[in-house]
């Protein structure tokens, strides 16, 4: 399958229908199924101990695997996540921004399967691993 949204046009739909999404993560690239986002850390995105909560993390990958796919299937608003399995691997920095690369797994008729690396910015290792399933509505069956 081939890139069928370029990061201007990715931008301009997140923007326009999932403008609560900047609260989980900042575009960065856009590929031909992958996505790399950015969270700048602030304090809504602490838990107590001072780490970046699994949720802020879960949000980050989630939206960053919808840019992935959608970057080969469109802008379909409707695409939704119906499976996130995450592990946690290390504390993730506090200070500093985190970054997700989502890359697309397997895109089908009705579902797509891909994997997600979160990171602090500046570490080598990553701090979580994530795997998601996508749901594809019917309506976009025939692209």
């Amino acid at each position: 399958m081939a890139q069928v949204m370029n990061f201007a046009e990715m931008q301009a739909f997140l923007n326009e229908q999932f403008p609560q999404g900047e609260q989980w993560g900042v575009l960065e690239q856009l590929g031909d199924g992958w996505a790399e986002m950015r969270l700048p850390v602030s304090d809504l995105h602490l838990r107590p101990g001072g780490t970046v909560s699994g949720p802020a993390m879960m949000g980050l990958a989630d939206i960053a695997m919808y840019a992935a796919l959608l970057s080969q299937i469109g802008p379909v608003a409707l695409a939704v996540t119906i499976n996130l399995n995450i592990n946690f691997l290390r504390k993730p920095k506090a200070d500093g921004d985190i970054l997700a690369r989502a890359e697309l797994l397997k895109v089908g008729k009705r579902l797509a399967v891909g994997e997600v690396y979160i990171n602090s910015r500046g570490e080598d290792d990553p701090v979580a691993h994530v795997t998601m399933t996508y749901s594809i509505p019917e309506e976009k069956h025939g692209r």
